[in-house]
């Protein structure tokens, strides 16, 4: 079992990725990460992971800064360069890929039209088997091409 020092390790990892999400959405200042953060995953993101990282990336070319006046105040604005925007749509392809490795044994596909169906859907008993459709529209679709009313 992993002790909470690996756990806190994976953990920051996601964090890292989700920064990047945001720094992917376009120029931000290293508070309104913290704040975005906080909004969309529920949970305190430390000053102490998002800055360092912030200037990690700096130094790889993967991000720039600029000082902008935000309010009475001037702020670093981030934004991701060239090469951190391709390194950032790389990385969410493969992360994109390993989420669907764990979703696709939950997913269960429409009857009719293929599609695959994450979370709800629609079931319905037809010639005495129960058929899960993404919708009451592929299901009356696949009745019509049995001749089934």
């Amino acid at each position: 079992m992993a002790n909470s020092a690996e756990i806190n390790e994976i953990v920051s990892d996601f964090s890292r990725v989700y920064i990047l999400t945001i720094l992917h959405e376009g120029p931000v200042h290293g508070y309104q990460i913290i704040s975005r953060f906080k909004k969309v995953i529920g949970k305190e993101v430390s000053p102490s992971l998002v800055y360092p990282f912030l200037k990690q990336l700096e130094q790889k070319g993967l991000v720039t800064h600029t000082l902008k006046p935000v309010g009475a105040k001037k702020r670093k604005v981030f934004e991701l360069t060239i090469d951190g925007k391709e390194f950032s749509e790389q990385l969410f392809k493969r992360f994109s890929e390993l989420i669907s490795v764990a979703l696709e044994p939950s997913l269960e596909v429409c009857a009719h039209c293929g599609c695959k169906v994450y979370e709800g859907g629609y079931t319905e008993r037809i010639k005495d088997k129960e058929l899960k459709f993404c919708c009451i529209h592929c299901a009356a679709s696949y009745k019509q091409s049995l001749g089934v009313k």
